[in-house]
């Protein structure tokens, strides 16, 4: 009886120090894979993004455009993918990638300290400024941050426009994107905005939706990247193929399109 006992726990360490070694063979395949293998493998390219016209929006058919989106379509055609956009709560960007719930972040993103330190982000390829949108009717009230200053603010919850303000003690409350922010000015429940010029430029003004809107104080200049995972080997298949779109004409045919050829930065 104590030799069956005694052989049976032989077979179930052998058993185990078995699964144990095929975990590690698993766990090992699983960190060897590289991005680009990982998207590849899986078929699709999945790109997390907000509502911001001129660079991801949905046309009236529901399908997505802009500059950002048809670059991003373009790039996950050259790998041999499908794209795909999920929309994402901007202030859980980089979360969302560690979790591969998407597989990078193309959406007029600014290349701040934060986007930098926690993703492995692309050349900049469009420069941009912050900029504070006031109702037309009273845009020569505010012409200079010292006049705009006590104005109660909507800002993208985790944007580029929070972080440059709050620091500043400005008055202002989250909402999910920057794209409501400009309803909540319109709507008169907020006094101001501060938006990306890029967005400024398309959407508020003469034969937009919001010609009862204007931009006046410039606040700061910036520039536009895509992030990826952290060590991410499309971070630089991206600048490769930014630097062949560049210099067969396809990115500024796009971006003339979309009305931002006057951004581009050159990519050499």
């Amino acid at each position: 009886m104590k030799k069956l006992v005694a052989l049976l726990l032989s077979l179930v360490m052998v058993l185990s120090m078995v699964a144990c070694g095929a975990n590690k063979d698993t766990d090992a395949d699983q960190k060897a894979q590289t991005d680009m293998e990982y998207v590849k493998e899986k078929g699709t390219l999945v790109v997390g993004i907000t509502e911001f016209e001129p660079m991801d929006y949905k046309d009236a058919d529901g399908n997505w455009i802009g500059f950002d989106a048809d670059m991003a379509t373009a790039f996950a055609e050259s790998l041999g993918v499908e794209v795909k956009f999920e929309l994402i709560d901007w202030n859980n960007k980089i979360m969302e990638l560690d979790g591969k719930t998407i597989d990078c972040v193309w959406n007029g993103m600014t290349l701040n300290d934060e986007v930098l330190a926690g993703m492995e982000c692309s050349k900049p390829y469009c420069k941009n400024a912050q900029v504070v949108v006031v109702r037309a009717e009273d845009a020569e009230k505010y012409q200079t941050e010292e006049s705009v200053k006590d104005l109660n603010f909507a800002v993208e919850d985790g944007g580029a426009a929070q972080k440059l303000i709050e620091p500043k003690g400005w008055k202002c409350t989250a909402v999910p994107d920057q794209a409501q922010t400009l309803m909540e000015v319109s709507g008169k429940t907020a006094d101001a905005t501060v938006i990306d010029l890029l967005m400024a430029a398309a959407m508020i003004g003469e034969d937009t939706s919001y010609e009862d809107l204007t931009f006046t104080v410039r606040l700061n200049e910036e520039e536009y990247g895509v992030g990826f995972r952290k060590n991410s080997d499309l971070a630089e298949a991206l600048n490769k193929f930014f630097q062949e779109a560049y210099a067969d004409g396809t990115m500024m045919k796009c971006a003339k399109e979309y009305g931002v050829s006057d951004a581009v930065i050159p990519q050499e």
